[in-house]
């Protein structure tokens, strides 16, 4: 796990596998627990037990509307949504991405995010150079993102505080 949630929640909910990969996107620390150990604790149906279902429940929100947003808005508000969303989770306005990783992580090509980066760069959101983002003025990153970071951030705000 790291700041912002928990990789492997599939293990407290009943199934020791699933086909998925783990990503480290921006570095920085997390913590390592036990599989057995999570699981008696999550058992006992107490404070980690409900944290752990509250943030179940708000990531599956997150993709739902990640799902959603990648499919119905366009590139220029996905990337001004993941970039608010990097940045809440790096702690940090520097963030090392790649133009490449970045068209992955929304699902369209490297010259889509080429465009889109120029352009909040332009408006002085941000300020971009080879896999280097320094985010300059995060009010105008919000005013560029779609509805679906705020929907999404309210919901973690709601369900984790």
């Amino acid at each position: 796990m790291g700041n912002e949630g928990v990789f492997g929640v599939n293990v407290v909910l009943g199934s020791v596998t699933v086909p998925l990969q783990a990503l480290v996107q921006v570095p920085g620390d997390g913590l390592r627990i036990p599989a057995d150990a999570i699981r008696k604790e999550f058992r006992t149906g107490g404070l980690l037990q409900d944290l752990l279902l509250r943030y179940t429940q708000a990531f599956i929100i997150q993709i739902a509307q990640a799902a959603a947003c990648n499919r119905s808005h366009p590139v220029g508000g996905r990337l001004a949504r993941w970039l608010l969303m990097s940045h809440d989770r790096a702690m940090s306005d520097e963030l090392t991405l790649t133009q490449e990783f970045i068209g992955v992580m929304l699902g369209t090509r490297r010259a889509g995010i080429t465009e889109a980066a120029g352009r909040l760069q332009n408006n002085g959101a941000i300020k971009y150079s080879r896999g280097h983002i320094t985010i300059l003025d995060r009010k105008k990153l919000e005013s560029t993102s779609c509805e679906c970071y705020a929907i999404v951030k309210n919901e973690f705000d709601r369900l984790l505080g």
